[in-house]
């Protein structure tokens, strides 16, 4: 039992894989998003009387049921009441306080949970004597909506709430995490594909500043930011698609009425989730079919307050917060995304948003057109190239270094995944070693072992002191070292150096 503040929270001793670590899972560290707080702000959490149990996850934020699958034929719970964490922690007594590691899980900002088994913090927490939390948000219309201009004296609508509950978290962790055995003063926020993307958000937001001492993206998706205009465009046609459900559109109506605020306030008051959902995912076709630029309408939305600038600008003016940062994309990255869910831009789309002609020429000539480099210039567009450029930019401010992660799995390659997008999961979390991950790990069990444990080390040797072990330079413009992660590991001075040289082109003109 841990005593906070907040009340008493009642933890579960690991078994088996997790023996020798404990786990209070569904903390509250705000109030339900609910009623009069849906579409606000996080609110204080609270405080109740006498012991909680922390057994359970908290619910999944709303979102399609498939998308919370925890184990066959079993789904975590949904429900607006979804601002959680969970702590993981090793079971024996620390002389001093522990390193704190928050993770923000991914999802492209439409769905995920942090109650998925590979985002069991327990190994991690027990290898590296560290605490582990991992972080429930809002995300989709619940967490990305600007409703703000709806907004009256009598009901406010507040905008980046997803954003914004992952702060309200990292607030958590600074008043709470020490009756965990944890220090408040040393804290690594990291997180994969959206919850990278949310790391590097958090970079760029004053509002964090103090929150972390140090930053870990994986495979980020850097402009997966919505600008303020277009943000106004998708709130205004949600909420005509949330009034009239047999609504099609196709295009951006400049010409329409605005809705009243009362109109709205009324609309949103007697929908239920369900609907506010649909009306979500009909958004979403709405901006495909009306090519806004934007495949997934939800994300960061650059306000220019919460969020001053997107995440490439402010890097490049040195404006993001100077914390370490480790950042890094995986060799494969696009596979996944090709063989299960395919949302990344076709290769034509993604060069006609480099402007200037010569380079798109330049960029198409490096990759030879059969499929497999189709779908890595995409990637490349979406994941690696504006990665790099951010790395270059907060190395400016901060010490940073990048990592491409090359190992796989002689399964993952006879599946066609290689080292594809969030395999570097299984390593971090040391899932190859629950039953999530060992059939991946077929044939490969000593090889996963050392993936496992020099992926570990490095990220709990950051989150302890700064520095990701030894043998991985800093990123810098001159040499551009990278660590490619492999068995074993090496380093490499720019990997894909003319590709990148490119694609620079096209983020030196931010």
């Amino acid at each position: 039992m841990v005593t906070t503040a907040d009340g008493i929270f009642a933890g579960v001793r690991g078994k088996r894989t997790r023996r020798g670590t404990i786990s209070w899972k569904g903390i509250p560290y705000a109030a339900p998003p609910m009623a009069g707080n849906r579409f606000r702000d996080p609110q204080p959490v609270h405080p109740w009387p006498g012991m909680r149990d922390c057994s359970r996850f908290g619910k999944a934020a709303i979102q399609e049921k498939r998308f919370t699958a925890v184990a066959p034929g079993r789904y975590q719970p949904m429900g607006e009441d979804c601002l959680t964490l969970n702590v993981f922690a090793p079971d024996r007594v620390s002389p001093t306080p522990r390193p704190v590691m928050v993770f923000i899980h991914g999802g492209a900002y439409i769905l995920g949970t942090a109650a998925t088994p590979l985002y069991d913090g327990s190994l991690l927490a027990r290898a590296q004597d560290v605490i582990v939390v991992t972080v429930q948000y809002r995300f989709g219309p619940f967490g990305y909506l600007d409703l703000s201009a709806y907004s009256t004296e009598e009901r406010r609508f507040d905008s980046n709430l997803g954003l914004k509950d992952q702060v309200a978290a990292l607030s958590w962790v600074q008043r709470n995490i020490a009756a965990f055995g944890g220090d408040p003063a040393n804290v690594t926020v990291f997180g994969e594909s959206a919850g990278g993307s949310s790391v590097m958000s958090l970079l760029c937001t004053p509002a964090a500043e103090g929150l972390f001492a140090r930053a870990i993206s994986e495979s980020p998706a850097p402009d997966l930011t919505i600008p303020i205009d277009a943000a106004r465009v998708y709130a205004d046609e949600f909420l005509r698609l949330l009034a009239d459900p047999q609504r099609r559109s196709t295009r951006i109506d400049t010409d329409a009425e605005p809705i009243p605020p009362e109109q709205v306030q009324a609309l949103l008051s007697r929908s239920a989730a369900a609907d506010i959902l649909r009306a979500g995912r009909r958004l979403m076709k709405f901006a495909q079919a009306a090519d806004t630029g934007h495949a997934i309408p939800f994300g960061p939305i650059i306000d220019g307050d919460y969020v001053p600038l997107p995440p490439l600008e402010t890097a490049a003016a040195g404006k993001t917060l100077p914390v370490p940062l480790v950042i890094g994309s995986n060799r494969d990255e696009g596979q996944l995304f090709s063989k299960l869910w395919n949302v990344l831009p076709e290769t034509e789309k993604a060069l006609i948003q480099v402007d200037d002609e010569q380079t798109r020429a330049e960029i198409a000539a490096l990759y030879n057109g059969g499929h497999r480099d189709r779908i890595q210039l995409a990637a490349d567009a979406v994941f690696w190239a504006p990665m790099l450029a951010f790395a270059e930019g907060h190395g400016a401010v901060a010490p940073t270094y990048v990592y491409r992660y090359d190992f796989s799995t002689r399964v993952l390659e006879v599946a066609g995944m290689g080292a594809t997008h969030a395999t570097e999961m299984f390593a971090v979390f040391g899932a190859y070693r629950t039953a999530i991950g060992a059939g991946l790990a077929l044939g490969d069990w000593r090889s996963t072992g050392r993936v496992i444990r020099s992926v570990q080390d490095r990220w709990g040797a950051f989150a302890t002191a700064g520095v990701p072990g030894s043998g991985w330079p800093t990123y810098d413009p001159d040499a551009r070292r990278v660590l490619i992660i492999d068995d074993p590991d090496r380093v490499e001075h720019d990997p894909d150096g003319a590709r990148r040289a490119a694609w620079k082109k096209v983020h030196s003109a931010v």
